[in-house]
C-alpha cells in the first residue's frame, strides 16, 4: 500500500470515528465535549471530500488503463489526482486550533502622541471595513478616545466562520509615515499603533474561578477624565493569579459591562496560554511568518508614495488609499500560502 493511500484510509477511518463520537450519548449530553467533537467532525469534512475525490478519480485511471478507448483520459487523470494529492497534504497540515473562531481585536496607539492616536482609529477603520468585504460582522466592545479626535484604545470583536484565520495576521505593529494635519512645516512624522488579536473564546474553554477574580465598580469618564455617567455602571475585573486587568465602561448597564470584559479577559487568558505553547516551539512556522506579537513590525504605511509593505512576505503595493478602505485580500492570501508553504516543508523535514 502506498503512502497515500495510507493516508487516506486513515483520513476516512478518522472522519467515521468523529462521525460515532457526536452520536456517542456520553459525548452528547457534555456542552464541551460535544463542541470538541463538532470542531473535529468539521475539521474532517474538507480532507475526506478530497479523499473520495481521489478515491473515485483512482478508478477511473484503472479503467481508462485498461479500455484502450479511454487511454486518452489517463494523463487528464492522473494530473487530477497529483493535485488531489497536493491538495490532500495540504488539508491535513496541523491547523492552528483556533483558526475557526471569532476574534477580539484590541488596538492601542504607540510611538507617535496625538498622531499615533489618530493613526489607531485610522487602523480600526481599515480593519472594520476589511472585515465588512469579507462578510463578517463587528462588534464594538470598549472605546477611549483621546482628546485629540483619536482613541487611546479600541476594542472589537469580529464574528463569522474562520475569521481568526483571517484577522490573526493583523496582530503586531502598524508604522506609519505621514505628514499630520497639525504639522505646518510639511514634515512626514512617523507614529505606530500596535494591534493584539485574539481567539475569542466560550466560557466552557477557559474555566475562570470567581475566587480569582477582584470586580471594581465605578462611573464611566470620558475624554480627559469627566464623568458621563451619574450611576456606577463601569466595570473593572482582574484576573489575580495573572494580574490581568479589564475596564469596560460603554454601556449604561452594569451587567453589560462585566459581561464584555469577561470575554476579552477570557480571549487574554487564552491568547496567553497560545503564546506559551507557542514559544516552546520556537521553530514552527508560526514563528518564522511572525506571531503577531504587538512589538513585532508588520507593516510600514507610506502616504507620500502611497505604498504599504509588509515586511514578513516583502510584499509591497502602491494603492494605500484603497488598503485603508479594507482591501487587504492579497496581504491575507500571500500571507496565508507562505503559512502552508512552510508547513508542508515542516510536515516533509
Amino acid at each position: 500500500m502506498s503512502t497515500i493511500e495510507r493516508l487516506v484510509d486513515e483520513l476516512q477511518r478518522s472522519y467515521a470515528e468523529a462521525q460515532e463520537r457526536m452520536s456517542d450519548p456520553a459525548v452528547y449530553n457534555d456542552r464541551k465535549l460535544v463542541a470538541d467533537a463538532g470542531r473535529r467532525l468539521k475539521e474532517l469534512e474538507g480532507p475526506n471530500r478530497l479523499a473520495e475525490q481521489w478515491k473515485l478519480a483512482q478508478a477511473d485511471l484503472e479503467d481508462a488503463r485498461g479500455d484502450p478507448e479511454l487511454t486518452g483520459m489517463a494523463t487528464e487523470l492522473e494530473e487530477q489526482i497529483a493535485g488531489l494529492e497536493e491538495d490532500l497534504r495540504l488539508a491535513l497540515v496541523e491547523k492552528d486550533p483556533a483558526d475557526e473562531k471569532d476574534v477580539i481585536v484590541e488596538i492601542r496607539p504607540g510611538v507617535g502622541g496625538d498622531e499615533a492616536a489618530i493613526w489607531a482609529g485610522d487602523v480600526y477603520r481599515m480593519l472594520t471595513r476589511y472585515a465588512e468585504r469579507r462578510g463578517y460582522r463587528t462588534e464594538t466592545l470598549s472605546t477611549s478616545e483621546s482628546e485629540s479626535g483619536g482613541f487611546k484604545e479600541i476594542v472589537f470583536a469580529v464574528k463569522g466562520d474562520g475569521a481568526f484565520s483571517v484577522f490573526k495576521y493583523e496582530g503586531g505593529t502598524h508604522r506609519v509615515q505621514r505628514v499630520p494635519e497639525t504639522e505646518s512645516q510639511g514634515r512626514i512624522h512617523t507614529s505606530t499603533a500596535t494591534v493584539a488579536v485574539m481567539p475569542e473564546v466560550e466560557d466552557v474553554e477557559v474555566l475562570v474561578e470567581e475566587k480569582d477574580l477582584k470586580i471594581d465598580v465605578m462611573r464611566s469618564t470620558g475624554p480627559g477624565g469627566q464623568s458621563v455617567n451619574t450611576t456606577d455602571s463601569a466595570v473593572r475585573i482582574t484576573h489575580l493569579p495573572t494580574g490581568i486587568v479589564v475596564t469596560m465602561q460603554d454601556e449604561r448597564s452594569q451587567l453589560q459591562n462585566r459581561e464584555r470584559a469577561m470575554r476579552v479577559l477570557r480571549a487574554r487568558l487564552y491568547e496567553g496560554e497560545r503564546a506559551r505553547q507557542l514559544a516552546e516551539v520556537a521553530a514552527s512556522r508560526r514563528s518564522q511568518i511572525g506571531g503577531g506579537e504587538r512589538a513585532e513590525k508588520i507593516r510600514t504605511y507610506n502616504f507620500p508614495e502611497n505604498r504599504l509593505t509588509d515586511h514578513r512576505v516583502k510584499l509591497t503595493v502602491h494603492r494605500l488609499d484603497r488598503v485603508l478602505e479594507g482591501e487587504l485580500d492579497e496581504f491575507t492570501d500571500t500571507l496565508q500560502a507562505e503559512d502552508r508553504r512552510l508547513a508542508l516543508a515542516e510536515a516533509s523535514a
